[in-house]
């Protein structure tokens, strides 16, 4: 500013000593020669202050801070329980590097093909000044010679690396703008110039001196705070190498490298001079430069930086036609879609991060790199649920094969001790041939389906609370439930279509009786029913009707494998998948509180007992579970909802030590599943592969055994009934 005001008394004292000569001149009937240097004075004044505005005027330049410290957004990665990485998620997948870590055959293709004298200019290459005037003029008038008219038509290229930076990080706005119909800057000067060579062409042009203006001052800013030229110009090159784009959503030369040839930079040699020269040829045009078998135009574009690598003697002249004889080789995967083996954990990662941000930290800082995530979830166990569920999936398809491919189910694992997400599958991994990505629909947390007869165990428990035993005489009778005002009653049927009159609780439990399960909730009151639901953590309001107690009310199954686990081990916990969270510098912004609280234990053993009935009596809905070809010693419940729109079986092992199983199958559209198609025939066996598969790999221990008590209590009931 100070060089500018300066300049400014002299430039008006020039003026007028000009007009002075030019005055005694013209009185002296001199010819007037002078008069043309009155028609360049303002030619000439513009040219000065635009040359002191490019080389002198520093102000309005952008804050340096964040290019000095690089910030710019990288790959968010969440890890699993055993510390690997569960999934990679970026708005833009970059990886920065220093120079350093740029090897020296991809730095020379990157000289070679962008800026062969980066290390010997300033910011700007001069000598690139004719081929660019050349250029502007050969492009000028070829359009009009095509009948385009007369117009100056800027060239692409020319642009030295650091311009290039320049553009890219602090002109974006202005580059991707400028081919609209607004100039940049409304003043006269620029209006006069828009009408002749038009408003894009001049904003390209007032974009082109801005980088020529930035690009010295970085380089002088550069230099200023690394203490040597040298060392600035390796920080702006390592810049611009994680910077530039590579297509396929890779930023910087480190991620292009892993996405396109499954290579790090780290190992690359002169033998890799094609790869480097395939990927310093993409950052000019993307798009028609991305290595891609088979297509002229990245072979070519390849094939030219060889040879001017050979030419600038980076490489040996032998070598590079060699490599030139070569076709382009890419990986074998080149799908720029996120994959991951748990799509729906992420979902709730996602969830989660929402919930315990609170402004310090969310989804946005995953994507862009700021945060890394620590999960609970065992990619041992999570593959054991995939597979089960694409086999459990297929069975179902084998008795419906018009259904192939549309049939859906979803499966949460749980650890009873603290309610870690270990494995969910919110759906099939091919679904409508289609791969399930990571923003796929998560149907253990986002579906509320009804929950049919694996609801039932919130009634049991409830009925425990009020007095009653497993051994009470409950009534299997018809029974009545109003439907409102003005509508008839209705009457409460069983799977069967039978009754069995007075039977013990334990009996209605085991074998899902829809009338004693009503019988019982109208004797103790709806309220305490959903009063249990509620302390065992399912947080979706359930109907105040009675038909709730078998299962009509809607329920997510990440609420219904909390409530199972929790009367599995007589521990409330909320179920979460998030362990950890971390800054990228290390710092812990959250961890995971592992409180819980214990339940009543007399009516926890009594559920356990009840619902380890439901395995071992002989008409009990799970019954297949017992035997020598499942020895496993596992409780759970079988559901069935209306017209056999959902089968779901949830159940566990024993105690603290043992793991919860929740799984459902049914329609997106709701539809029938078809005539019996029930919980113990869709969705058990999916159950019984992922807990036969999880204790057989030991990935969560020894599976427990029950305790002598609640064995012995069934014993004693399957010695009364055989004496009748």
């Amino acid at each position: 500013m100070k060089r500018r005001r300066a300049a400014a008394p002299y430039a008006k004292a020039l003026f007028v000593l000009v007009a002075r000569r030019l005055r005694s001149a013209c009185s002296r009937r001199v010819v007037c020669l002078a008069v043309p240097l009155v028609m360049l004075l303002p030619l000439v004044l513009a040219t000065w202050g635009l040359a002191h505005h490019i080389y002198f005027d520093r102000s309005g330049v952008p804050d340096l801070e964040p290019f000095i410290r690089f910030e710019l957004s990288t790959t968010g990665k969440v890890y699993d329980a055993r510390g690997t990485v569960l999934v990679e998620l970026a708005r833009e997948y970059r990886q920065v590097v220093s120079y350093e870590e740029i090897p020296p055959v991809l730095r020379q293709a990157i000289l070679a093909a962008e800026d062969k004298n980066f290390f010997t200019h300033s910011g700007v290459d001069y000598r690139a000044l004719p081929r660019v005037l050349y250029k502007m003029a050969m492009s000028s008038f070829g359009g009009w010679w095509d009948g385009k008219g007369l117009r100056l038509r800027l060239p692409q290229g020319g642009s030295t690396l650091t311009q290039q930076l320049v553009r890219g990080y602090f002109l974006r706005d202005r580059w991707s703008r400028e081919n609209g119909s607004t100039l940049f800057r409304d003043n006269l000067t620029w209006r006069l110039l828009s009408v002749v060579v038009g408003v894009p062409t001049t904003n390209k042009l007032f974009r082109k001196l801005e980088e020529v203006r930035l690009a010295l001052w970085l380089e002088e800013e550069m230099t200023r705070r690394f203490g040597s030229r040298e060392q600035a110009k390796r920080e702006i090159f390592a810049r611009s190498a994680s910077f530039n784009y590579l297509g396929h959503g890779r930023y910087g030369f480190a991620a292009g490298s892993e996405y396109y040839f499954g290579k790090p930079l780290s190992s690359y040699t002169m033998e890799d001079a094609a790869k480097a020269a395939s990927l310093a040829g993409i950052t000019k045009a993307p798009r028609d430069y991305l290595p891609v078998p088979g297509d002229p135009r990245p072979l070519r574009r390849r094939n030219e930086i060889l040879a001017l690598m050979a030419r600038n003697g980076y490489i040996p002249e032998d070598l590079a036609k060699r490599f030139q004889t070569e076709p382009v080789l890419v990986a074998k995967v080149a799908d720029s879609s996120v994959k991951t083996q748990a799509p729906a954990a992420i979902d709730t990662v996602f969830d989660e991060l929402r919930h315990h941000g609170a402004g310090r930290f969310g989804v946005e800082d995953l994507f862009q790199g700021r945060i890394f995530v620590h999960v609970t979830v065992d990619p041992r166990v999570q593959t054991i649920v995939n597979e089960a569920l694409e086999t459990g999936l297929a069975l179902y398809e084998r008795r419906h094969p018009q259904e192939k491919g549309l049939i859906q189910g979803s499966v949460v694992v749980l650890p009873n001790t603290e309610a870690a997400i270990l494995a969910e599958a919110g759906g099939r991994h091919f679904y409508k041939n289609r791969y399930a990505r990571y923003s796929d629909f998560n149907r253990v947390t986002g579906s509320l389906r009804q929950a049919g007869s694996a609801w039932k165990p919130m009634v049991y428990l409830a009925a425990f609370r009020h007095g009653l035993k497993l051994d009470t005489t409950v009534p299997d009778e018809p029974i009545a439930v109003s439907m409102g005002t003005d509508r008839p009653a209705k009457w409460i049927a069983n799977y069967d279509h039978e009754f069995k009159g007075p039977i013990p609780l334990r009996q209605g439990l085991a074998e899902s009786r829809n009338a004693v399960a009503v019988w019982i909730t109208r004797e103790i009151g709806l309220d305490g029913v959903i009063g249990t639901s509620l302390e065992l953590g399912i947080r979706t309001p359930q109907q105040p009707y009675i038909t709730t107690a078998l299962g009509a009310s809607e329920v997510r199954l990440l609420e219904l494998a909390g409530a199972y686990r929790a009367m599995a081990s007589g521990i409330l916990a909320e179920p979460y998948i998030i362990d950890q969270v971390n800054s990228a510098s290390g710092e812990v912004l959250y961890e995971a509180a592992r409180t819980a609280l214990e339940l009543d234990s007399s009516y926890v053993n009594l559920i356990q007992e009840g619902l380890r009935g439901v395995v071992r009596i002989p008409e009990g809905t799970a019954h297949s579970l017992y035997g020598p070809d499942f020895p496993i010693p596992v409780m759970g419940k079988t559901g069935t909802t209306s017209d056999f729109r959902d089968a779901l079986f949830v159940g566990s092992t024993y105690g603290p030590q043992g793991v919860t199983v929740a799984v459902r199958i049914g329609f997106d559209d709701n539809r029938t599943l078809g005539d019996k198609e029930t919980g113990g025939r869709a969705a058990l066996p999916i159950f019984r592969e992922i807990m036969l598969l999880t204790y057989q790999q030991e990935l969560v221990g020894s599976a427990p055994s029950f305790p002598r008590e609640i064995e012995d209590g069934i014993d004693q009931y399957l010695q009364r009934q055989q004496s009748r």
